[in-house]
């Protein structure tokens, strides 16, 4: 087999660790696998890389800053070689230009183009392991880039794709993918195996185990993603296609985005290109809309809700101000609500299911909550909550979807 292992910053964060991940890579070759390893830089020494950094740019998004931060994952894929060949095996060290891996020019948040693999596969022709310094890259003017925070992760699987790996193993400080955030439902369960599809919303909404783009690479290219421990060799959480049996489970996890706004603009003439008017400004000033309400017409009139990062509340509220106010009846036509949070039940069940929304609903009204929005998809229902509730609705739903309860075979 040829088998891909990531390792987070967590995991390659001491001499100790670097030590049992060299381990576990030489065993892994040893039972008779090419490996290749991607690592991310050590605990911490990003942050430390940035502060630096903004002693002289406060931004992130510029060449030099690129350069600065990618040495971090440099200096771990050095170690972790030295540490492999110190226990006995071999190993080579690649950068992103030396595995050329092809991105597009946009700094501190680049989108890998192509990747090389043969430099790697000669390395395992020698009988070598391959370890990857992750989230950097090389343009097409040789410039280093990087692919933005958890970019190590897309490095892992998107090598595994370009190698045709059999999988890739994502090593953290967590076992693997729970139904729930375990620091809020004690009792949550480890889910075994999770589709790509169910994956890719709960990152999105703040499952933050495994990077979005890392699993839409995986889904695009086939790669099987084990979530797995470094500090364990238990099974972990397989991310893979759906599968029949899958279905059968309804609601598979849930998941939270907290620091969240909620603003309605009132009184909007229900006409063609009213909502194009609102939403582009927005886009023109760089602030990304979530969900999107648009209530009843009445006398020829609307109001339409979405929800914005807490962040961005001020500023998209001076935007709609600035360039909308012709487009709004007399009146205080923005107002917001702050902060907010938005709750989702995640599940490809739901497809072949009814009566979930109806069920989650009434969940959260015998537990006092109200909602403030919703939305819905073919495997996702998301409703926007008082921020302070959260927790306890995260909970409610939990039990009464009965994920805590083991999944019958």
């Amino acid at each position: 087999m040829l088998i891909v292992q990531k390792y987070g910053g967590t995991s390659v964060g001491s001499i100790e660790k670097l030590r049992l991940v060299a381990k576990r890579a030489l065993a892994t070759q040893r039972a008779g696998n090419d490996v290749a390893v991607v690592v991310s830089a050590m605990s911490g020494e990003t942050n430390r890389l940035l502060a630096l950094s903004s002693e002289f740019r406060d931004g992130v998004d510029d060449r030099e800053v690129d350069v600065i931060v990618s040495t971090g994952e440099q200096v771990t894929a050095g170690l972790l070689s030295l540490a492999i060949r110190k226990t006995g095996g071999d190993a080579k060290s690649f950068l992103g230009h030396q595995v050329k891996i092809l991105t597009d020019s946009a700094h501190a948040k680049a989108r890998i183009q192509s990747i090389d693999a043969a430099p790697l596969k000669g390395c395992f022709e020698e009988g070598k392991i391959a370890v990857i310094a992750g989230f950097q890259g090389q343009d097409s003017t040789g410039s280093i880039t990087t692919l933005g925070r958890g970019g190590s992760d897309t490095t892992g699987v998107a090598i595994a794709a370009a190698l045709g790996a059999d999988h890739c193993e994502i090593y953290t400080d967590v076992d693997g993918i729970y139904t729930a955030d375990p620091r809020i439902v004690p009792n949550a369960r480890k889910i075994a195996r999770i589709s790509y599809e169910e994956m890719l919303d709960l990152a999105s909404l703040g499952a933050r185990v495994l990077q979005l783009r890392a699993v839409e690479f995986g889904m695009n290219y086939n790669v099987p993603i084990h979530v797995r421990s470094t500090f364990s060799d238990t099974e972990g959480t397989w991310v893979t296609h759906i599968k029949e049996d899958m279905e059968q489970v309804v609601v598979s996890g849930i998941a939270a985005v907290r620091d969240e706004a909620k603003i309605t603009v009132r009184r909007v003439p229900d006409s063609p290109g009213s909502a194009y008017r609102l939403f582009q400004s927005l886009s023109d000033a760089g602030i990304v809309v979530d969900m999107i309400i648009q209530s009843q017409s009445k006398d020829g009139l609307t109001d339409m809700s979405f929800t914005v990062s807490k962040l961005d509340h001020k500023r998209c509220i001076e935007v709609l101000t600035e360039s909308c106010s012709d487009l709004t009846a007399a009146g205080k036509a923005v107002v917001s609500d702050t902060p907010v949070a938005k709750l989702s039940v995640v599940g490809v069940g739901m497809r072949s299911h009814s009566g979930v929304a109806g069920k989650m609903f009434g969940i959260l009204a015998e537990a006092g909550i109200n909602l403030q929005l919703i939305s819905t998809s073919e495997i996702k229902i998301s409703v926007v909550v008082r921020e302070d509730v959260v927790d306890d609705a995260i909970r409610a739903l939990h039990e009464g979807f009965g994920l805590h309860l083991p999944v019958e075979a």
